[in-house]
């Protein structure tokens, strides 16, 4: 008997997720609830209404507590260099019993970022500017510092026909694979493979013009929400001993 896909049935209300109570969503525009807007001269402004962000959603469907480390535009680069320090995300008053870090758009499709290679998660000198993949690898170890049993999901790029090309999207999802195989407790969250296509039909009913609308972003949390669930099912052991994070207790 095949063992069923991880969104082949979208969880709702409680699911496995709310054995985090604190959970830290660190992303861009579609972590942040960004909605955006086009007036009659077609000018474009972008807000981000966190209370509709995925984040947030799965947050009051499981009765935890999140926290949006993201702002619409965010980048990896971004993040280390001056945004979590800006905001004081590195504070131990922070600290969280898991992390789901959902970068890479802005750095990779958007700015042209270079993604790197395994061999820079590790790696402190570049010959030339320093790829992706190394300051998401710094972000995970700066928060590990903070919380360090703390579990981490990181959420791919699902298929998407407006970057025609999915090369940097795959691209994206090896680097992801490379980080949760060389640091522990840490998972991948595969939109990539589980998700549907971001086609057309599917921008039609989910997207508000170049971001998403409400029930976008309530269909994303189901998204991320079945993905965390499937993903504890599977390894129930590695979750035994959540309710001991951040805690004292041996």
């Amino acid at each position: 008997m095949c063992r069923e896909k991880p969104l082949d049935n979208l969880v709702g209300s409680y699911s496995n997720t709310a054995i985090f109570r604190r959970i830290a969503f660190i992303g861009d525009s579609l972590s942040s609830g960004e909605f955006e807007t086009v007036d009659a001269n077609g000018n474009r402004s972008y807000h981000d209404l966190y209370e509709y962000s995925w984040g947030q959603y799965i947050a009051r469907s499981n009765g935890l507590t999140a926290f949006n480390f993201s702002r619409g535009g965010m980048t990896a680069k971004w993040y280390l260099d001056s945004f979590a320090d800006e905001n004081d995300l590195w504070s131990k008053d922070k600290a969280c019993q898991a992390y789901v870090i959902a970068l890479g758009v802005n750095d990779i499709c958007n700015a042209g970022m270079k993604i790197g290679s395994e061999q820079d998660i590790t790696a402190t000198e570049f010959d030339s500017e320093r790829p992706f993949i190394s300051y998401y690898a710094e972000i995970i170890r700066r928060y590990k510092q903070i919380s360090p049993d703390a579990k981490f999901f990181f959420v791919t790029m699902p298929r998407d026909t407006i970057w025609g090309d999915q090369t940097k999207i795959t691209g994206l999802r090896d680097a992801l694979y490379a980080l949760a195989q060389h640091f522990d407790n840490s998972y991948v969250i595969d939109l990539y493979q589980y998700a549907p296509v971001y086609d057309d039909a599917f921008r039609s009913q989910y997207f508000l013009h170049g971001h998403m609308n409400p029930m976008g972003y309530i269909f994303t949390a189901r998204l991320i929400d079945s993905c965390i669930d499937d993903i504890i099912r599977t390894h129930p052991a590695d979750f035994n001993n959540v309710a001991f994070i951040g805690t004292d207790i041996k």
